[in-house]
């Protein structure tokens, strides 16, 4: 990665092996290239999310698909096992979904639930020396609680391993609420725990106008995100007077029967709500305000600034997909300047003594 000036790997001083499960557009990954991990397998089964990660970062492995697919033996030894598994058995919206078509949800799913035991089979044989599982909020509390109390004791009482969890919002590093669950297992009993990972105080914490396209000409024009010489907004992002009197509609309903469903309208000092995989549907938890006229979703360029991927007034991540799938990739990521700070924070833990004083002079060089 480009944010030390160097990396480990670039230098084939690689010092640990990690395998990245359930892999998305790569937000995991990230911050563990950066402090001189090497991946050697990657797991993704949408094929659209594979086309982004393959173009953002170069592997000498192919991906997989179906992890369930996938024989233990046929993944490489491995230090540190990542896997943000799928979140959507455990979400808020994914259980008010399943509950109303009277299908299983959590551990109980016969599709994206049941892939937390592929973990389990992967770690039960590889035994790495490290594992960072990610999920949302809700795992804490779904079923009163009894799943993640089922998790837990798979992870210490059946693999062994001393575990350590926290939710962290994400609000501290990017203008957006976005509450996660951490998970990070040792193999080795220590001093180890996630409430000693500083998080910034989230009130110092950037604001949209940070990642928003500046429109002013002080940006490079990127169609068809921007356009022309003051790098416009595309018109295409704008709602349409039918879908914005639809939304203000529907919010309306919803108030005067005493529900808080409705359109998030943000302008550049506020943050933003949770963006979800919906997000290419209609735009609504986060709609832009405009000096005049109807507001705008959000460009995916501007996503990948919120999701971490980029920083503000940057444009390296590529993106090279339509903007539905876009959209659906950024809603389903991990926000990747969060997990930069967690694995600059894990490395101690992860690398023996010489390979942290080998990667701490090598920062110093860079």
């Amino acid at each position: 990665m480009q944010e030390l000036g160097i990396t480990l790997e670039e230098n084939h001083k690689s010092t640990f092996k990690y395998i990245d499960l359930f892999a998305g557009i790569g937000g995991l990954r990230r911050g563990f290239d950066a402090i001189g991990g090497k991946c050697v397998f990657t797991s993704e089964w949408n094929e659209f999310s594979q086309q982004t990660y393959r173009e953002n970062f170069s592997d000498n492995h192919e991906i997989a698909g179906d992890i369930r697919e996938v024989h233990v033996t046929e993944i490489p030894g491995h230090d540190v096992l990542l896997a943000g598994f799928p979140c959507q058995p455990f979400s808020i919206a994914g259980v008010s979904k399943r509950n109303a078509l009277k299908i299983p949800h959590g551990l109980s799913c016969k599709t994206q639930g049941t892939l937390f035991h592929d973990i389990v089979r992967i770690v039960s044989y590889h035994q790495p020396k490290v594992f960072l599982l990610e999920n949302v909020k809700n795992l804490v509390n779904h079923d009163k609680g009894r799943t993640f109390q089922k998790i837990n004791k798979v992870l210490t009482n059946n693999l062994g391993y001393s575990v350590s969890w926290r939710v962290i919002n994400a609000k501290s590093w990017v203008p957006q609420n976005r509450q996660r669950i951490f998970i990070v297992g040792m193999q080795d009993k220590n001093d180890f725990s996630l409430d000693n990972f500083e998080v910034p105080d989230p009130l110092c914490g950037p604001k949209l106008g940070e990642i928003l396209h500046p429109e002013d000409g002080t940006e490079d024009a990127e169609p068809p995100y921007t356009v022309g010489s003051d790098a416009k907004v595309a018109k295409k992002y704008i709602l349409s007077k039918h879908l914005w009197q639809y939304l203000q509609d529907y919010a309306e309903r919803h108030r005067r029967q005493g529900n808080g469903f409705g359109y998030g309208l943000v302008g550049p000092i506020d943050i933003a709500r949770t963006m979800s995989a919906r997000y290419y549907k209609d735009g609504a938890e986060i709609l832009i305000k405009r000096d005049r006229g109807n507001p705008r979703r959000l460009t995916p360029r501007e996503c990948a600034r919120l999701m971490g991927f980029d920083q503000p007034n940057e444009s390296k991540f590529i993106i090279p997909v339509s903007d539905v799938q876009a959209y659906k990739q950024f809603g389903n990521a991990v926000v990747a300047t969060v997990v930069d700070d967690l694995a600059k924070f894990m490395a101690p833990w992860i690398m023996t003594e010489k390979d942290t004083r080998q990667f701490t002079e090598l920062k110093r060089v860079a």
